[in-house]
C-alpha cells in the first residue's frame, strides 16, 4: 500500500485499540494540531485525506495547551484512550516540553508528533533549525527526550513501523505510560513508501492487571494484622486502576481509615465513614494526625511526593512501617516499604480476602470518626456566608462553599495551581470518583482551561468547571477560543485576587515579604506596592467568545454559578475575592513543606523564618 509516512501513521493510529476488563476503545481517539511549514504538507495533508471519521481533529491555539487538553481527556478516560498532538518545527515543538513533562510526571498517555528539520539536509540550516556545531543530528526536539517515556526520530520511512509499534506499547502500558514522542522530519513526512498491509491491521493492546506475589501478599497481611493504628494512603493509581470499589470493600471490612493524596481524592466519597480527607501539607487535621501516629502505612497507588509526606516529617511514630502497594516497583519500594507489586484492584481484593475476619480496634474507628466530624464542622465554618450576602464580597473558600452547595456527583472540577489546590484538598467534598480533577504532580499554571476541554470531550453532557486564579488565567487563556469554536460548554470560574496569592503567602512565610507577587503598579521606592493594575479579565474572556457573568457580591455569585451550570455554551463567572479572616478562611496547613530559607540574612523576617525552618527540618527522618 503506497502512502506517505504521514498518511501511513494516521491510518495506523486509527486502527489501534486498548482493552481492559472486556471493554475496548480507541487508543488514539483524536489529534490536536497547529500547522506550520514543518507539518502542514505532511501530517496536515494526511489528516485532511483521512477524514474526520478515521481521525477526528481539533484546532488548538497554543501547543502546550493542546497537550494539557489531551492529558485532561486521557485522565478522564482512565488512561485507556489518548489524544495525539501535532506541531511544526522550532517553537511549535519546544512549546510541547512543559505539557510533556506534566503528562510524564502524572503518568498520563499522550502522543506527540512534532515536525523536525530535514533528514536529508538539502539546505542546512532550514528555517527554525537549531545548529549545534558539535552534533549534526541534534534538533530542538531533543529537548523532549528527558520528558518523554519513549522518543524516536523517524529519519527513514521504513523506520516508522517499529517506532509506531513501540509508541503504542508504551502508551498502553500502565507502568511506562506518559508522553510519547515521534519526531517527524518534514521531508520524511511527505515521502512515499510501499507499506505492508499488515501494518494497518487492527491491533488491540491489552492493559494488564498483574496479581500480587503470594509471598508479598502474605507479608502484607501479617503486617496489617500486627498493626494497632494502620492507615491507607490512596493515590491516583486507585483511580487509574478503577479500584475504588475494591478500596471501599477493604476499608469497610477492616475499618482501616483512608487518607487521600491530591490525585487520589474522590476515590472514596467524602461521606464514606473511612474517608478521612487529604493528607500531607494540604491535608486535613484528621488525616495528618492519623499519619503521625500510624504504626503501619499502606501506600496504595501513590508516588509519595513531598506534599504527601510533608517533606519526610509526617510519619513520626518510631515504629512506623510501610507497605508499598503499586504497579511500579520503583514506587513500591519507597520509604523502605514492604513491596506489594500488583494492579491496585487485584491487590486490594486479595488483601481483603487474606485479612478475612480481621478488624481494627473499635476505639480506633470511633476516635477517627469523631475527629472527622470535627473537621467537617471546620469545613462548614469556612463555607459559611454572612446574612448580608447581597452586600458582602466573598472569600475564596466561600466561593467553594457556594459551588459545593450547587453541584452533584455529575459535576467535575479541574484545577492545578495556586492557593486553590490547598483549599480544595482540605475542604472539597468529592461526591463521585471522578469529580476531583487536580493536576498536582507538576502543578502547572495554565492547565485548567484546556484540560477542562479535554475532560468535557471525554464526558459529554456533564458540567465541567475550570477553577482558576487571575495569575493562572493570564498564563494560558487561549483555548477559550477552541471551546467556543467546538461548542464545548465548560464553565470557567475566575477568582481575581490581584496577584499570585499562593506564592505571596509562601513568600511571607519564608521571609520573602511577598516580594513581586502582587499585580500592582510600581511605587516610588520601586516596589510593586502601588495601585492595583487596571486589568479586566472578564473583558478578556468575553473578547475570546465566552459568555461572561460578572459578580460583585456573594448573592451575585450564587446566581451566576447556577446560571453557568445550566448554560449550554462556554461560560465564565468572574469574581473578585477578598482576603479571608480567621473564621471564613481556610484552615492553616496541618503539616510542613520544605522550602529552604536563607541561612544568613539581615532582614528580620528572613531571620525569624530561618529559625522556624530549622525547627521544622529537625523533625525530618529517613525511613529505613
Amino acid at each position: 500500500m503506497r502512502l506517505t509516512v504521514a498518511q501511513a501513521l494516521v491510518r495506523f493510529l486509527a486502527r489501534q485499540y486498548t482493552e481492559r476488563d472486556g471493554h475496548r476503545q480507541r487508543l488514539v481517539a483524536a489529534t490536536w494540531g497547529i500547522f506550520g511549514h514543518g507539518n502542514v504538507a505532511g501530517i496536515g495533508q494526511a489528516l485532511l485525506e483521512s477524514g474526520p471519521h478515521a481521525m477526528p481533529f481539533f484546532q488548538g491555539r497554543n501547543e502546550q495547551a493542546m497537550v494539557h487538553a489531551a492529558v485532561g481527556y486521557a485522565r478522564q478516560c482512565g488512561r485507556l484512550s489518548a489524544h495525539a498532538v501535532t506541531t511544526s518545527i522550532g517553537p511549535g515543538a519546544t512549546n510541547l516540553v512543559t505539557g510533556a513533562a506534566l503528562a510524564t510526571i502524572n503518568r498520563i498517555p499522550v502522543l506527540l508528533l512534532p515536525g523536525d528539520a530535514f533528514a536529508a539536509r538539502p539546505a542546512d540550516p532550514v528555517l527554525q533549525q537549531l545548529e549545534v556545531p558539535y552534533a549534526g543530528d541534534l534538533s530542538v526536539n531533543d529537548t523532549l527526550r528527558p520528558v518523554s517515556r519513549y522518543f524516536d526520530r523517524i529519519t527513514r520511512p521504513e523506520a516508522l513501523v517499529p517506532a509506531a509499534l513501540q509508541a503504542m506499547r508504551v502508551l498502553a502500558d500502565p507502568v511506562q505510560t506518559g508522553a510519547v514522542t515521534l519526531a517527524l522530519p518534514q521531508d520524511v513526512q511527505a515521502q512515499a513508501y510501499d507499506w505492508p498491509e499488515e501494518f494497518f491491521a487492527e491491533r488491540v493492546w491489552g492493559v494488564r492487571r498483574p496479581r500480587p506475589d503470594r509471598a508479598e501478599l502474605a507479608a502484607a497481611a501479617d503486617a496489617v494484622r500486627g498493626a494497632a493504628r494502620p492507615l491507607i494512603v490512596a493515590g491516583g493509581g486507585i483511580r487509574h486502576s478503577a479500584a475504588q470499589a475494591a478500596l471501599a470493600a477493604l476499608a469497610e471490612a477492616t475499618g482501616i481509615p483512608v487518607a487521600v493524596t491530591q490525585a487520589g481524592k474522590g476515590v472514596l466519597p467524602y461521606h464514606h465513614p473511612a474517608e478521612v480527607g487529604g493528607i500531607g501539607h494540604t491535608g486535613t487535621a484528621t488525616a495528618d494526625r492519623l499519619a503521625r501516629e500510624a504504626d503501619l502505612v499502606i501506600a496504595a497507588g501513590t508516588r509519595l511526593t513531598d506534599f504527601t509526606t510533608a517533606s519526610a516529617t509526617l510519619f513520626q511514630n518510631p515504629a512506623v512501617r510501610f507497605i508499598g502497594l503499586n504497579l511500579d516497583p520503583y514506587d513500591a519500594h519507597k520509604l523502605a516499604a514492604r513491596p506489594l507489586v500488583a494492579d491496585a484492584r487485584e491487590a486490594l481484593d486479595e488483601l481483603r480476602e487474606a485479612l478475612w475476619g480481621h478488624r481494627v480496634d473499635p476505639a480506633y474507628e470511633a476516635a477517627y470518626g469523631a475527629d472527622k466530624g470535627r473537621w467537617e464542622a471546620r469545613v462548614n465554618q469556612a463555607y459559611e456566608v454572612p446574612g448580608d450576602e447581597d452586600d458582602a464580597v466573598p472569600t475564596q473558600t466561600q466561593v467553594l462553599g457556594l459551588l459545593d452547595g450547587l453541584v452533584d456527583g455529575t459535576d467535575i472540577l479541574v484545577n492545578a495551581a495556586g492557593s486553590l489546590p490547598g483549599d480544595l484538598h482540605k475542604l472539597w467534598r468529592a461526591r463521585s470518583s471522578d469529580q476531583y480533577h487536580l493536576e498536582y504532580g507538576y502543578s502547572c499554571m495554565g492547565y485548567e482551561i484546556p484540560a477542562a476541554i479535554g475532560v468535557a470531550l471525554a464526558a459529554p453532557g456533564r458540567p465541567v468547571w475550570a477553577l482558576v486564579g487571575d495569575g493562572t488565567y493570564l498564563m494560558n487563556p487561549t483555548e477559550i477560543v477552541t471551546a467556543v469554536q467546538e461548542g464545548v460548554p465548560i464553565k470557567v470560574v475566575i477568582l481575581d485576587n490581584h496577584g499570585y496569592a499562593s506564592i505571596g503567602g509562601l513568600s511571607g512565610a519564608v521571609g520573602g515579604e511577598g516580594f513581586a507577587t502582587a499585580y500592582r503598579f510600581r511605587a516610588a521606592d520601586g516596589s510593586y506596592t502601588g495601585d492595583p493594575l487596571p486589568v479586566d479579565l472578564a473583558a478578556n474572556a468575553a473578547s475570546l467568545g465566552m459568555a461572561v457573568i460578572r459578580t460583585r457580591t456573594i448573592g451575585d455569585l450564587r446566581k451566576a454559578l447556577s446560571e453557568a451550570r445550566a448554560a449550554d455554551r462556554p461560560t465564565c463567572v468572574y469574581a473578585t475575592t477578598r482576603t479571608p479572616d480567621t473564621v471564613s478562611g481556610p484552615p492553616p496547613a496541618q503539616a510542613w513543606w520544605d522550602v529552604p530559607v536563607a541561612e544568613t540574612a539581615t532582614r528580620a523576617s528572613a531571620v525569624e523564618a530561618r529559625e522556624e525552618y530549622d525547627r521544622q527540618a529537625a523533625q525530618r527522618r529517613r525511613h529505613l
